[in-house]
């Protein structure tokens, strides 16, 4: 493993450009492709192709075409869980995503940040943060989970939301940046 990709996952900055992450990304673009393709296939043959894209994925996950990730692995998707069509998951760094999970169309859920420093972001340096999705949360369509946040079981996030901060579990949160606006029971 080289340099770059072992300080990527262990969260520290890092050079994208390694040899291991180049390859790695050739695998994604592979495994992107043909389940994206394979729309019409039967659900064996795109779960099939699912769990070898990701990290972890259970057989009653249903994901809709288009699918796009930045290298798969480090995603886990829990039981029961339906992703929308045009879900983006840069994952770089882990995204779990519980059981039983709501998610809209056009969802990010987005792991990596990049040097504030005009310099050091030039030449190319990032890191990643970890996002959580607790059991039983729905993400409207259009939502944007920024590097780092958790939301907790139960929450509901409104549509468009851009969530750059925790939420608790049992909520419902919306806007930009997504607040709190009450609990639910």
């Amino acid at each position: 493993m080289g340099e770059n990709k072992r300080r990527m996952l262990a969260g520290e900055w890092y050079l994208p450009d390694d040899p291991d992450l180049q390859r790695d990304t050739e695998r994604r673009v592979r495994l992107c492709a043909a389940y994206n393709a394979a729309a019409a296939a039967a659900p064996g043959e795109r779960y099939k192709l699912l769990a070898e894209l990701l990290g972890s994925v259970d057989e009653s996950v249903r994901v809709r075409a288009p699918f796009h990730c930045d290298f798969g692995y480090n995603i886990s998707i829990g039981a029961g869980t339906f992703v929308n069509f045009g879900a983006v998951f840069l994952d770089t760094g882990r995204i779990t995503v519980g059981a039983d999970v709501q998610i809209g169309p056009n969802v990010q859920l987005l792991t990596p940040s990049h040097e504030l420093d005009a310099a050091r972001r030039r030449a190319g340096w990032e890191r990643a943060s970890p996002v959580t999705i607790g059991d039983n949360v729905w993400l409207g369509g259009g939502v944007i989970v920024c590097p780092g946040v958790t939301i907790g079981a139960n929450t509901v996030v409104g549509a468009g939301s851009v969530v750059t901060r925790d939420l608790p579990g049992g909520v419902l949160a919306v806007g930009n940046p997504a607040r709190v606006v009450r609990e639910l029971s």
